[in-house]
């Protein structure tokens, strides 16, 4: 990870990177983040967070045009990526190490994941047996790494599929608790029994029970679906698709 950039600026390139990657299916591919919508996620005024692109504009890490947003350059995106895998190693060693929650690991990774030498970030790995994911379910980037895999929601899938849940730290804690209650969390593996049209409920079956979630509901779960083509998290087809750079989606940051 680059030690130039400030903690703002490392930031930022998460947040750029997670706004880019929800962009929904069918809109412009290559909009860019608004500066009002990552001022807002950062808790920031829109004035400094104008100054904050602008420096990582001059250094080849972002693009800003009007009415296009900012986008991550290659450079910003490998960065980007860097950030967001210290991010989930801390996490986890928070949730595994320290015993926090899910959501606890998320909210005190920031306080100081970006003071750490980049040694002890490969320490903290080894010594976690090199996990595949975080504790929300995303997967860890590896070295180097320029994206990661898609991630679709719940509600995209079919009956029939089946896919391991992930969920994002901005899930409203409300619906974390009741999802909690059903058996859906992190790394759990749903299978898909029915889907009721015209945007109807999701029927899944977790732990051999079927479990009822609203449309609303099923789309702010994220999957990663292991009955088709998707990468194994308990070997390290991940790491070696990094090291061949091999384009793919995204799996939205935590």
């Amino acid at each position: 990870m680059d030690a130039a950039l400030t903690k703002s600026e490392r930031e930022t390139l998460k947040a750029i990177w997670r706004i880019t990657s929800r962009a929904p299916s069918g809109t412009d591919e290559h909009l860019g983040a608004r500066t009002g919508d990552l001022a807002a996620s950062l808790n920031v005024t829109p004035g400094t967070m104008t100054s904050t692109v602008k420096k990582l504009a001059d250094r080849g890490l972002v693009l800003h045009a009007p009415y296009h947003g900012v986008e991550l350059t290659d450079d910003g995106r490998r960065l980007a990526m860097s950030v967001v895998r210290r991010h989930r190693i801390v996490e986890r060693f928070l949730a595994d190490m320290l015993g926090y929650s899910w959501s606890e690991a998320d909210r005190l990774a920031p306080l100081f994941e970006h003071s750490l030498p980049q040694e002890v970030e490969d320490r903290l790995y080894t010594a976690l047996d090199r996990p595949a994911t975080c504790p929300h379910g995303f997967p860890i980037p590896g070295t180097g790494s320029e994206g990661l895999p898609n991630m679709p929601p719940l509600y995209d899938l079919g009956p029939g599929d089946r896919a391991v849940v992930a969920l994002p730290g901005s899930t409203d804690p409300e619906v974390a608790m009741f999802l909690e209650e059903l058996g859906v969390r992190p790394g759990v593996e749903v299978e898909v029994k029915e889907k009721h049209p015209f945007d109807g409920p999701l029927v899944v079956a977790v732990d051999g029970r079927d479990r009822t979630l609203g449309e609303k509901v099923a789309r702010q779960i994220l999957v990663r679906r292991v009955n088709g083509r998707a990468f194994d998290l308990n070997t390290n087809e991940l790491d070696m698709k990094n090291q061949r750079k091999d384009p793919s989606g995204d799996a939205l940051s935590t």
